[in-house]
């Protein structure tokens, strides 16, 4: 293990600045809208701003504020952020982050988090600061046993869980796969599916936002599924194809030097492409079974993910908000901090 620090190279940002100067902008609508994908004008706001008022060392001093290491674990590089509590009986927690996003999630929440925990913040693997994988099989699965191998590492034997997004399926898999260290698993997504006889006026609300969502907003899913390869090129090679795919998910209700921070760290550190890989390998893995032995919390934010009721497991503490959305840890940071801290502090 050795300690971290995040200097990208000023010849990186030049590199960058070059390559917006010079986009190739395809031709759009005057009428433009969202019907056929992410509008012009939106990808260019963010573009211009991303070139001539964007601050990446901003972000950069933001994150190398907290410590930083990178160790290795099974063959692959592993970076994190270990914030420690001054409370030295404090619940050690690992956070998981999702896509498109990065550590840089969770800015806004890991000093008011750390007031209550230690926070073990990682990198997922082809993600960001751990740098590309070289290999096939870097799945849920997979990636849940490197967590419980790096709070090992950390000597932590028992600890919480929580994520957004991906680390909503990774945290109750850490919870599987270490079932004796992981005292409670935090989520702000619970993904059900399958068919729903009798759906109550709840359920059907929430089997047509899945509708909706899988005839309007899907495509980035089954194409990262099905050809994470094809699309690597684009990504990597041009950061407004990069800007343009991320917003895909970065819609309304996220600032742009949120979006940038983590679509920076993409292009930076030459991730895009890994990144998505996780797509194609949970497709390719076998289904977790079995409930996680560990407690859940969940936390439903207002414009996120609506899960079947009847498939949550029983017993899940469901807290409901009506504010904030997919990436609540910047939107609402105070709502997820208390839910996170209430829920930890019912198990002690």
């Amino acid at each position: 293990m050795e300690t971290f620090r995040i200097d990208v190279p000023q010849r990186d940002l030049d590199d960058l600045h070059d390559r917006l100067d010079r986009a190739r902008w395809p031709i759009s609508f005057p009428d433009e809208d969202w019907d056929y994908g992410v509008p012009a004008q939106y990808v260019r706001t963010l573009a211009e701003y991303w070139r001539h008022g964007y601050d990446w060392r901003r972000t950069e001093a933001r994150l190398n504020a907290y410590p930083q290491f990178r160790t290795v674990i099974d063959g692959q590089p592993i970076h994190f952020a270990h914030v420690r509590s001054p409370r030295p009986d404090a619940l050690p927690l690992i956070l998981t982050h999702g896509w498109p996003g990065s550590v840089a999630e969770f800015l806004d929440v890991l000093g008011p988090l750390s007031r209550d925990f230690h926070l073990v913040v990682p990198s997922l693997p082809g993600f960001g600061f751990s740098g590309p994988t070289r290999e096939r099989g870097w799945n849920p699965t997979r990636i849940a046993h490197a967590w419980a191998a790096l709070m090992r590492e950390l000597g932590y034997e028992r600890f919480g869980a929580a994520g957004n997004d991906w680390g909503s399926t990774i945290s109750p898999e850490l919870a599987r796969v270490a079932p004796d260290a992981v005292v409670g698993v935090h989520v702000t997504q619970i993904w059900t599916d399958g068919p729903v006889e009798d759906p109550t006026p709840e359920e059907r609300a929430a089997l047509d936002n899945h509708a909706w969502f899988a005839e309007h907003m899907n495509a980035y899913a089954v194409v990262q599924a099905q050809q994470p390869q094809s699309l690597a090129y684009a990504l990597t090679d041009s950061p407004i194809g990069l800007l343009g795919w991320h917003c895909l998910i970065y819609r309304e209700g996220v600032d742009a030097d949120y979006v940038l921070d983590n679509v920076s760290i993409h292009w930076l550190t030459g991730t895009a492409g890994s990144a998505i890989r996780i797509y194609r390998e949970f497709a390719r893995q076998a289904p977790s079974t079995g409930r996680p032995a560990a407690p859940l919390g969940y936390a439903q934010f207002r414009d996120d993910y609506q899960p079947i009721r009847r498939f949550v497991p029983p017993g899940t503490v469901w807290t409901r908000y009506d504010a904030g959305g997919h990436f609540a840890a910047h939107q609402t940071p105070d709502l997820l901090v208390n839910d996170v801290t209430e829920f930890f502090a019912r198990l002690k």
